[in-house]
């Protein structure tokens, strides 16, 4: 008989921790639910936020380019599907036989955001057209940015003034904007190395110009990582030497021709369409009749 209580009482006991059980149960069901809702709502509004940066990232770059004598521009400009941060614009400068090719990557839409105020900042007050070394305007640049950037995120920058007297071009690159010059009549290509590491929290360089000649029909590529950094189907990148690859095939004339060249190589590559990650590119090529006219 006692064993029968002892049963009947650990029978009881065992449904009472099931009832307990149940009621947790029940409550973590509706925690996880509000959870999940939550993160809908999060995703819904991250996802919202990336196409208005993405819409404003495409409104924001440059649709007409400057009419500069002696030189030919072909530009596009991809917004990725996850992640972005480019920004590039050509420009004359108040001294009307120079002009300015800039062009900016950078890990994220905030640090993007900081970065294209500042250059908005520094081209209002006219500091970047005034003549001023490559290397100052980067520089200036560095000195807005540096103190604000958090983690692990990272710029790169490539600011270069072509002077049209001497059809020399000055350039300042931190990070990995990928250039290269195709001189005219030469396979090999002339890589615009990167004369200081990319923009970040530990950023303390002091950045550096390099001169780069330019002659008749020679051609200027610069390109954001979003292009080398492409993935095909294994998961590797396509790489500067994709973009070298692309440019070396491409016409010997027509800069919209290598403009393609180097896109359609890149699509074909990866099978994608549409970038995971922002892609701007810049061809310019020197025209050939009117720098034998500045030379006479």
């Amino acid at each position: 008989m006692a064993d029968e209580t002892d049963f009947k009482e650990r029978i009881s006991e065992l449904e009472h921790e099931l009832a307990v059980k149940d009621a947790e149960l029940h409550r973590y069901r509706l925690e996880l639910s509000k959870a999940n809702t939550a993160l809908e709502k999060l995703i819904t509004q991250i996802s919202q936020e990336l196409k208005f940066a993405q819409t404003l990232q495409k409104f924001l770059s440059p649709t007409e380019l400057p009419n500069v004598q002696g030189f030919e521009f072909s530009t596009k400009f991809l917004p990725g599907t996850r992640s972005g941060g480019d920004y590039f614009d050509i420009f004359e400068h108040e001294d009307k036989l120079k002009f300015g090719i800039l062009i900016s990557s950078a890990s994220g839409y905030s640090l993007s955001s900081l970065l294209l105020s500042v250059i908005i900042k520094i081209s209002s007050q006219m500091e970047a057209r005034r003549g001023l070394e490559a290397h100052k305007v980067v520089a200036l640049l560095a000195k807005e940015i540096v103190p604000h950037i958090l983690n692990e995120d990272k710029a790169s920058v490539f600011y270069g003034v072509v002077d049209r007297r001497s059809y020399e071009m000055q350039y300042c690159s931190v990070g990995v904007i990928d250039g290269f010059l195709q001189v005219y009549g030469q396979d090999s290509l002339v890589e615009l190395l990167p004369t200081g590491p990319s923009f970040s929290k530990d950023f303390n360089t002091e950045p550096q110009s390099r001169m780069v000649q330019l002659n008749p029909r020679d051609r200027l590529v610069i390109a954001t990582e979003g292009l080398k950094n492409s993935q095909n189907s294994l998961g590797v990148n396509w790489g500067g030497h994709g973009l070298s690859e692309a440019i070396s095939r491409a016409p010997k004339q027509g800069v919209h021709e290598l403009r393609n060249e180097i896109l359609f190589s890149n699509e074909k590559y990866t099978g994608k369409t549409d970038p995971v990650r922002d892609q701007t590119l810049i061809v310019t090529e020197v025209k050939d009749k009117v720098i034998k006219l500045a030379k006479n």
